[in-house]
């Protein structure tokens, strides 16, 4: 009995841990069960959700960005026999979960020997390399592998069903990978960053950005060009946060010349950014990315738009406008073509009756004009109203 009560008791005080560990990470187990359903195309589970908040990070994802990030872990079985393992990652942003994946992409392209290409359809933006399939949606990051790849045909099928029903988010990727010089080609090499030790781990060996703080939601990018000269844009989020981060990066970046240290090969603030550009073979080429770096604000509101009404206002103005031009001009063409259409014709017309009145020799009195018969003085050439022959 005393067992069975310790054994009852060491059962409710690990489920506590476990259920507050949950709590306290944000996500509750119910949740992670319903990213991680029992059947998910034509696979079922093959057992049920095993929570692993302290798992050691994959060799594919920089273990600064997992560290603290809630993990679930379900395997499934599809029809065919072909077996797959899900490692769903619960952030607490879109841009986090989008971190997470262009860290994958970049650590797979270093280390594997298969092509990762991107995906398209499958979440927000989705990556493939040999048997696994990477993709992020909202703020889960879900990693699926199989063990029984053949084709990879139904290993896309089934993370395609799996990311289907998860909240989306967004719905778009972070912004400032928009911004990268190039940045539909750029994306596919760039690794984003949402913490300082992230971006260390993406830019090692380069002490200036000691001085980049994350503070206040900023975030950063890093991409390679030609030449091996290194991007790195940091975003902050306000203008004072910009302003106070290029004064401390500016102080640091004396320092390390005077102290004979690496020192960025170009810096510059651009709007809320800091643009650095780290390896450049040449101060030309340094120069050169830093200016293809264009700001563009981005505003949004917290609450309510306060300019809402104002603005729906103006839409509904500029609206109007253009339906009252466009059926202006719509009016307008029409006649010019109603108009072009009776000319030609009745040009015709008027032609044809011209020449054929000039074949034919009428009596005018009128000097060859056309004269109405209004004093009846014209030829009667009423038959019956003549007289004939011998009449009188």
């Amino acid at each position: 009995m005393r067992v069975s009560f310790l054994s009852r008791l060491f059962s409710a005080v690990s489920l506590f841990l476990i259920l507050n560990s949950v709590s306290m990470a944000g996500v509750t187990a119910e949740e992670f069960s319903k990213m991680l359903p029992n059947k998910v195309g034509n696979s079922k589970a093959a057992g049920a959700v095993d929570l692993n908040f302290k798992q050691e990070a994959p060799e594919f994802i920089a273990p600064s960005l997992v560290s603290e990030i809630p993990l679930a872990v379900r395997n499934y079985v599809s029809t065919s026999g072909e077996k797959f393992e899900v490692q769903l990652y619960r952030t607490k942003s879109d841009a986090e979960a989008y971190s997470m994946l262009s860290s994958a992409r970049s650590t797979q392209s270093a280390k594997s020997q298969a092509e990762v290409r991107d995906l398209a359809g499958i979440g927000t933006a989705a990556i493939e390399s040999r048997d696994a399939v990477s993709f992020y949606k909202g703020t889960a990051f879900i990693f699926v592998k199989s063990s029984t790849i053949t084709d990879g045909s139904e290993l896309i099928a089934f993370a395609r069903a799996l990311a289907e029903p998860l909240d989306a988010g967004s719905g778009e990727i972070p912004v400032l990978i928009k911004h990268l010089p190039d940045w539909e080609t750029a994306q596919e090499r760039a690794v984003y960053a949402v913490t300082q030790s992230a971006l260390k781990e993406i830019v090692p060996n380069q002490p200036v950005l000691d001085a980049v703080s994350f503070d206040g939601g900023t975030e950063a990018v890093a991409a390679t060009y030609d030449q091996g000269a290194r991007l790195v844009i940091v975003e902050y989020g306000t203008p004072q946060f910009a302003f106070d981060g290029d004064a401390a990066i500016t102080a640091r970046i004396a320092g390390l010349r005077g102290e004979g240290r690496p020192v960025p090969s170009a810096y510059r603030r651009v709007g809320n950014y800091a643009v650095f550009v780290f390896d450049a073979p040449n101060e030309g080429v340094a120069t050169e990315l830093v200016e293809k770096v264009k700001y563009e604000k981005d505003v949004r509101w917290l609450g309510e738009n306060p300019y809402a009404i104002e603005r729906a206002n103006r839409a509904w103005l500029n609206m109007s406008t253009s339906v009252i031009i466009n059926t202006v001009k719509v009016t307008g063409l029409a006649i010019a073509v109603c108009l072009g259409i009776g000319g030609i014709f009745g040009g015709a017309i008027f032609m044809r009756r011209r020449a054929q009145a000039a074949l034919t020799e009428n009596f005018s009195d009128a000097g060859g004009m056309m004269r109405l018969n209004l004093d009846e003085m014209n030829v009667e050439t009423n038959a019956s109203r003549l007289l004939g022959q011998g009449k009188k």
